[in-house]
Formats: structure tokens, sequence, C-alpha cells
């Protein structure tokens, strides 16, 4: 190829990322100053601005509740939450705005449970929980029984960002076997985590075996990098054409 046909050849052009199709994303950190997520109103107003213009049409917020570092509570998260709704509709943002969390299962939160103390959940009951990346928690099953018995649908926040659920293939099978709802990053696919993570999430969505997706957006960073989520490639075509609960919500 001559150096003119270099310069006749028309640049790729990218789309806009459109996540209409999803609906609602309920995995994100919006409310400014309670965790590791949004730090200012202006930004947690700019995450949202972006969120709605790739289609979306609501959001459910949520934000850590852990015990070691993020200590919020459900009334905290519920100020929190109308202090943003307020400054989105003052900054004539339309999109519908509400508020679980993500909770850290160990041993205080199983009391919490066990104790029938108020949790925040979303949709029909469902609430999101998360566990350390490296090591299994021993007291998993429990806690997701015991989440069951008081009738809540637990589901589990990212779980191809685990290192033990990657290594360990029979706590995998268990987990499925069992039907625990599976919540994965839509940032997975990007390469943004590590490619072992891209290769774990594109095996789940195979195995059709994740019902919820989310953005898990922090900050501004998430959203760049959403941005080149591969949408010209199959597993992208794939997650459009599958179902989600999202949609429901």
């Amino acid at each position: 190829m001559g150096w003119l046909d270099f310069l006749k050849m028309k640049p790729e052009v990218v789309e806009d990322l459109d996540l209409s199709w999803l609906g609602t994303d309920m995995h994100s950190h919006l409310i400014p100053g309670i965790d590791d997520g949004s730090k200012t109103m202006e930004e947690s107003l700019s995450l949202l601005q972006r969120m709605e213009s790739f289609g979306l049409k609501k959001v459910i917020t949520t934000p850590h509740i852990m015990s070691e570092y993020y200590r919020n509570t459900p009334e905290i998260i519920q100020l929190g939450l109308e202090d943003l709704q307020k400054a989105a509709r003052e900054a004539g943002i339309k999109l519908e705005i509400q508020a679980a969390a993500e909770y850290y299962m160990d041993e205080i939160f199983l009391e919490k449970v066990k104790n029938e103390e108020k949790l925040l959940t979303f949709g029909d009951n469902y609430i999101l929980v998360e566990t350390g990346f490296i090591n299994k928690p021993q007291m998993l099953l429990e806690i997701i029984f015991h989440l069951e018995m008081a009738g809540y649908k637990p589901v589990y926040a990212h779980p191809e960002r685990y290192q033990y659920l990657l290594t360990d293939k029979k706590l995998l099978e268990d987990l499925l076997e069992r039907k625990l709802i599976f919540q994965m990053n839509l940032l997975s696919l990007t390469g943004f985590y590590s490619k072992p993570v891209k290769d774990f999430a594109e095996m789940l969505l195979e195995r059709e075996a994740v019902s919820f997706l989310g953005t898990d957006c922090h900050n501004p960073r998430y959203l760049d990098m959403l941005e080149s989520l591969p949408r010209n490639q199959k597993i992208y075509s794939k997650i459009r054409q599958m179902e989600w609960i999202n949609s429901t919500l």
C-alpha cells in the first residue's frame, strides 16, 4: 500500500456507547463522599449525565457497607440519596436514581441478617453482596443460606473478579448448582481488571451463568473505559441478545 492509499483510508467509526437495551444499572458508587466511589456532588452529577447519555433509564446506586472500612447505614445512604436526587433534578438529569447497598459478607453482616436488621434491597428483594478478592470467605455458604432463609435473593457481585473462584472449580459448580444469582461487571469484558478476569467473565457468559450486569462505576475512569467496550466482537452481540433481570427493575 502506497502512502496515497494510506491517506485515502477512512478512519474507523466508533459508535457512541448504547446501553438502552440494559435499561437499569444496578451496581455503582455515586453517592458522594461515603465510600470509595464519587468524591463530590459535582463528580456524581457528571457521572450521572454520562450514564444518561448511554441510554440508561435508571441507576440503583449501591454504596459499600463494610464493617472495617465503610460503616454506612440505611439512614446514611437514604440521606445521601435524597441529596443526590435533589441535585440531579436541579441539573436537569431525568435519569431515575434509587439506592440499595453492596454488603461485605463477614461475621458482622451475618449477625445483621440473623438479628433481622433492616437491609437495603432492590427489585424483588434482591440484595447485592461481595467478598474479598483473594481468599474464599469461610462463611460464604452459611451467609448465603441465612439470606435465603430470611427471604432475600442474594446477588453475588462481580464473581469473575474473585481469584478464589477462578481456581476453585468445585466451589464454582456448587454455587451454580444452587442457582446463586451472579452479577457481572461490564468493565470485565474490556480487560480493565486483567485478562484472566476477562476470560473468566466470557466463560460465565458462555455458560449463561450471569443474570445481572452492572457498571460498578466509581469515578470517570470507569466510564472512560466502559466506552471501549468491544462492540464489534461476538461477546458484545451475545450480551445484547441475552435476557437480563436489569430490564425488570
